[in-house]
């Protein structure tokens, strides 16, 4: 399980970007909502161990049981929809308490599905493009989507749907069936925006509509879309550095308690008032060079479950931060996405962590060539 690994292929670089964006996150937390501030820093910690422990664990172990992986987050999802288990918070039964702490199993689910379909993709590599194997896929993704679904957790949902498309794609999906399916699915997209935009879309509950058309037509839905437009006057009120952490400014949207729960979902809102557009581009290239790390590891992964692993989490990590921002600046509607290593949340926190933890470990064992394991520096030479 555990091997001899070389300081030297450790990114620390990696490790220094996530720490360096989870620390101004739990500043800007601390300044919406100083009493879970000490939590986040908990959880920081337990992250922080959590993933050198992952670090260190041979993921190609870890692969190895992805059936139990699948199983335990399948009936993980489906505790939370037990009546008396799951807690129910704003209409929404996401949670389970552990322990005096509200875990959400969703959150992880992104985490594992990654694992599953990558060990998934790298056992059936050959056969992918077959349709037994591509319905196969469909079905396995389609149950837990199903129970997150349920919950309802239609944006958890938008991104569970957005990483299978991401690991499929990397795993070697053919383009003789990848364009036929864009014939088909943006037709598609535009006729359920359509649908949408006339609360006639089957799938969505009235709150949904509610988000939806408030978004697109904020000045008839004023008490739907009142939270967003806060959220953009408070981040355009910034400026360029801000009024400052724990500012008492009798302009603050935050002061004025004019933004619900700014520490979780509208994060990003409190980054843009009170660090200004200095600190939300600070915030988005940590994340953008995030990615960039992911990508470049999975780029010299030693195979195709632990290139599968580092994209999966840059394509988690990429878009949830798009969503969560596109909510904040209004280029989106309203869902309840936190942003990666800001918002507050320890199962998100944690989570992302667990992730990075694998990401790292994929980095530690270098491509083999020839049989040997070498580097690009010891191919050039």
């Amino acid at each position: 399980m555990f091997k001899q690994y070389k300081i030297k292929d450790y990114r620390f670089r990696l490790v220094a970007y996530v720490m360096l964006l989870t620390i101004i996150g739990i500043l800007v937390i601390g300044s919406a909502k100083e009493s879970v501030q000490g939590k986040q820093i908990m959880g920081m910690f337990a992250g922080v161990i959590i993933m050198v422990i992952v670090s260190l664990i041979d993921y190609s172990m870890i692969l190895k049981f992805r059936r139990i992986w699948y199983l335990a987050i399948i009936v993980l999802l489906g505790l939370v929809l037990v009546p008396g288990v799951g807690n129910e918070v704003s209409g929404a039964t996401r949670w389970i308490e552990v322990g005096g702490f509200q875990f959400q199993p969703s959150e992880l689910c992104k985490i594992i599905l990654i694992v599953f379909f990558a060990a998934f993709f790298m056992r059936f590599q050959e056969t992918l493009n077959t349709w037994k194997i591509l319905l196969l896929s469909i079905i396995l993704i389609a149950i837990p989507l199903g129970l997150i679904l349920r919950e309802p957790d239609l944006s958890t949902s938008i991104v569970v749907v957005l990483i299978f498309i991401t690991l499929i794609f990397v795993a070697g999906l053919s383009y003789k069936i990848i364009l036929p399916i864009l014939i088909v699915a943006i037709p598609g997209a535009i006729i359920s925006l359509v649908l949408m935009l006339r609360e006639q879309f089957p799938f969505l509950q009235p709150y949904q509509y509610s988000r939806i058309l408030s978004w697109w037509d904020p000045e008839n839905y004023t008490d739907s879309s009142r939270q967003q437009q806060n959220s953009i006057i408070a981040i355009g009120s910034g400026q360029l550095w801000g009024k400052g952490l724990n500012n008492s400014s009798i302009t603050s949207l935050k002061n004025g308690n004019y933004l619900s729960e700014p520490q979780t979902d509208f994060i990003f809102t409190i980054v843009g008032e009170e660090l200004g557009f200095v600190g939300c581009i600070i915030i988005i290239i940590l994340i953008m060079l995030i990615i960039f790390e992911c990508v470049w590891i999975a780029k010299n992964a030693k195979d195709l479950g632990g290139r599968l692993i580092c994209c999966g989490m840059g394509g988690l990590i990429g878009f949830q931060s798009f969503i969560n921002i596109g909510v904040t600046t209004g280029m989106l509607p309203n869902t309840g996405l936190p942003l990666p290593f800001v918002s507050y949340g320890l199962t998100s926190l944690i989570s992302m962590y667990i992730g990075i933890g694998l990401v790292l470990n994929v980095g530690l064992q270098r491509q083999k060539y020839n049989g040997i394991l070498m580097t690009k520096e010891d191919i050039i030479e």
